[in-house]
């Protein structure tokens, strides 16, 4: 049951949060309406909190209390401030596509990529009132989740992506968010549609502009693989220590197709990421994993829901949690296999690394399985640093310090190593070596 009372005050205040919004977001007709109807769904239900069932761990009317007010549109200076972030931040070898405080910044972002990419800002395909974009935001809130239809109300810009059938792209596509301003919100909503044979890798990096504190990210992305189609999508969460982030992926995978995803996790005092995955087509497999590094009070949730429509599909997911002074981690997955699905072979495994007996780590692994010739399994671990290895490594001269990085650096090898492309790794590798040599 998640139908909750919201006190008369704070559903004033929601709405007047949506009035004062409503102004700058694009779109008319049909596309105001899809989102009156989003904004009406989320009002209705308020912040998600411990009783509803897929938020037990992630109770945001304690942990971010209230909506900050929508962001103002980036001025030249908050873009130069953008532009320092993104230069020092580095993209690695890839096709850059900026959003400051959740609007495109053409200037800050590479031209066009390869032949058989159509890259399009969502604000520009909104004005435009195309039935594809208003399609888009109608799917999404299928899902039946308040922080999708509050995303979906809310969206100022975006990135939508279109890769034709067999174009195989030498380079990754990397969408940046940056975030200028304090304490206000940010709402994005991308989507990437391959075609059947195209092959792609998508990034999605969270940063903080200098000054940039108490901020909140609310993104969305919807990715199409199509028939015998490749994709590799990494979201690297970097955001300041104080900020929010909650971000959500709605998955569609088709026949003979391959979809691989790693999400890492270092910043944001309060995250979750919510992946919503599932198979259209027989004969594809999807790789799932995940690494979160907090410390200090960061909270972060990973929710991901695998679900085996069609028969001959295969799944994997791994997920490490590294975790310090008074960090709390959540796993929830949930693997389903509907009826139809025979031949499945569906696998879960979720281990939880804690640094400080203060840490809490929460792993919820579930199967749902209404087939009966399949294969499915799932495990989950917590434990401490090998007390013996890290006397292996100190007796060889390595500090304390070094000699921990180095086995928190093999525990998220598992999760890591997912990542084809060397330079792509080498990028993610650096995420998590930035986390390490924060903790002095």
């Amino acid at each position: 049951m998640d139908v909750a009372l919201v006190k008369p005050t704070t559903e004033r205040a929601t709405r007047e949060l949506f009035a004062a919004a409503r102004d700058r977001l694009p779109g008319s007709g049909p596309v105001s309406e899809a989102r009156q109807a989003a904004f009406d769904d989320f009002a209705r239900r308020g912040l998600p909190y411990r009783r509803i069932e897929e938020w037990k761990y992630t109770d945001l009317r304690t942990l971010l209390r209230e909506i900050a007010p929508l962001a103002a549109a980036p001025d030249q200076a908050a873009l130069a401030r953008a532009g320092e972030a993104v230069t020092a931040y580095g993209a690695g070898d890839a096709y850059k596509l900026v959003l400051v405080d959740g609007v495109f910044a053409p200037k800050l972002s590479d031209q066009t990529p390869e032949n058989g990419v159509e890259v399009r800002a969502l604000r520009e395909v909104l004005e435009n009132n195309e039935v594809a974009a208003r399609a888009d935001l109608l799917t999404t809130t299928a899902a039946s989740d308040t922080m999708i239809s509050l995303n979906t109300a809310m969206a100022t810009d975006g990135i939508v992506i279109d890769v034709a059938e067999n174009a195989k792209l030498t380079r990754p596509l990397h969408i940046v968010h940056i975030a200028t301003q304090s304490s206000t919100a940010a709402f994005t909503r991308s989507s990437l549609r391959l075609a059947n044979g195209a092959q792609a890798t998508l990034v999605e990096s969270f940063v903080a502009a200098e000054g940039a504190a108490a901020y909140q990210a609310h993104d969305s992305v919807v990715l199409w693989v199509g028939d015998d189609a490749v994709l590799q999508h990494v979201r690297l969460v970097e955001d300041a220590r104080d900020a929010a982030n909650i971000s959500t992926a709605i998955v569609t995978i088709g026949a003979k197709a391959t979809f691989n995803s790693l999400n890492l996790t270092s910043g944001a005092a309060v995250s979750r990421y919510q992946g919503f995955i599932k198979f259209s087509g027989e004969g594809s497999h999807a790789d799932v994993n995940g690494v979160n590094l907090l410390n200090g009070r960061q909270h972060g949730d990973t929710t991901l829901v695998l679900d085996h429509a069609v028969p001959h599909c295969s799944s994997n997911e791994v997920f490490r949690a590294v975790l310090d002074d008074q960090a709390h981690s959540v796993f929830q997955g949930k693997i389903i296999v509907r009826p139809d699905a025979q031949k499945t072979d569906g696998r879960m495994m979720t281990r939880a690394l804690l640094l400080s007996d203060s840490a809490e780590a929460d792993n919820k692994p579930e199967l749902e399985i209404f087939a009966d010739d399949v294969s499915c399994g799932h495990g989950a671990t917590i434990g401490a640093l090998d007390e013996s290895l890290l006397f292996y490594l100190r007796a060889r001269g390595l500090s304390e310090k070094e000699a921990q990085a180095l086995l928190i650096q093999a525990f998220v090898g598992e999760a890591i190593e997912s990542v084809a492309d060397d330079g792509l790794r080498d990028v993610v590798i650096g995420a998590a070596e930035r986390w390490l040599a924060a903790r002095g």
